[in-house]
């Protein structure tokens, strides 16, 4: 399939490894020495590097400004590799029209794309704050599943978590999804990664949970992740993994890189127990 589009390269990478600091050197235990040893010697071969999703810039096109193509022939189909459970398909169903594409447009002209998702009936929206800090303090505007677009207002924002939530007007009608209840996300289920890859929204991709508890560090902040194997690309930012209950059990936001040369099949998620918690303080101080 060939993709052009009107996104600009994501912006980073940071060269991080889960187990070693930006340096290459390991990272504190948590009595502040570092762990060394031969077990951890080959990452200093192997850098992983986490890049935040989404935080491309547009150049000249609208969100969602992509033409995708296969053979040259627009919108011709592709073959399935293997038949999809069927309660993947319903959480598919299920969670597609709770997902928006969230566009952040700055004064000086800076822009960033990501994905963010329904959390209740006030249509609160949630979704990463780095969407946000790219874009600028400009406007946000956000796309329904049905093309509908609205200006949202920031309800909130919380850095330190890479989260934030938005609010749309309530004529917006998103429904909201459920979420995961706290501590039931267990390594080896499956998942989806719903949102708006390259533009591409309503986009569904199929993992499983491949870590839970990982430590890994985004910007200046170390954070604890969940890990999947679901494909995340540039534009999934910000929107959600879910269960094959279709309950979000994390908020997509960083992929591991090598050099920086996009996917590799690793990405990494802020647990729910985060963002339910962040939610909560933002919307419960009138958000």
């Amino acid at each position: 399939m060939a993709v052009q589009s009107g996104l600009g390269e994501p912006r980073g990478p940071w060269f991080i490894s889960p187990e070693l600091g930006p340096d290459g050197r390991p990272w504190p235990d948590e009595s502040g020495s570092a762990r060394a040893g031969g077990a951890h010697r080959w990452h200093h071969r192997l850098l992983l590097g986490l890049a935040l999703v989404a935080i491309s810039s547009v150049s000249g096109a609208a969100a969602g400004g992509l033409v995708a193509s296969q053979d040259g022939a627009p919108g011709a189909a592709s073959a399935s590799a293997a038949p999809v459970p069927a309660e993947l398909v319903t959480a598919a169903e299920q969670t597609v029209p709770g997902v928006v594409s969230v566009l952040a447009a700055g004064a000086d002209g800076a822009s960033a794309t990501g994905s963010g998702f329904a959390v209740d009936d006030q249509q609160h929206i949630i979704t990463n704050d780095h969407i946000l800090a790219k874009g600028g303090s400009g406007s946000v505007m956000v796309e329904l599943p049905d093309g509908r677009r609205f200006a949202a207002e920031v309800a909130g924002r919380e850095p330190r978590s890479d989260l934030a939530v938005l609010r749309v007007p309530s004529s917006a009608g998103l429904a909201a999804l459920p979420l995961a209840k706290p501590g039931t996300t267990r390594v080896g289920e499956p998942v989806l990664a719903v949102g708006s890859p390259l533009g591409l929204a309503g986009t569904v991709t199929a993992g499983i949970v491949s870590a839970v508890d990982r430590q890994v560090r985004l910007g200046d902040n170390r954070h604890t992740a969940v890990q999947t194997d679901a494909s995340i690309n540039p534009g999934n930012s910000g929107g959600p993994l879910v269960n094959a209950r279709g309950e979000v059990v994390g908020v997509n936001t960083a992929i591991a890189t090598i050099d920086g040369n996009g996917s590799i099949g690793i990405g990494f998620a802020i647990p729910i127990e985060q963002v339910q918690q962040t939610a909560d303080t933002i919307i419960g101080k009138g958000g």
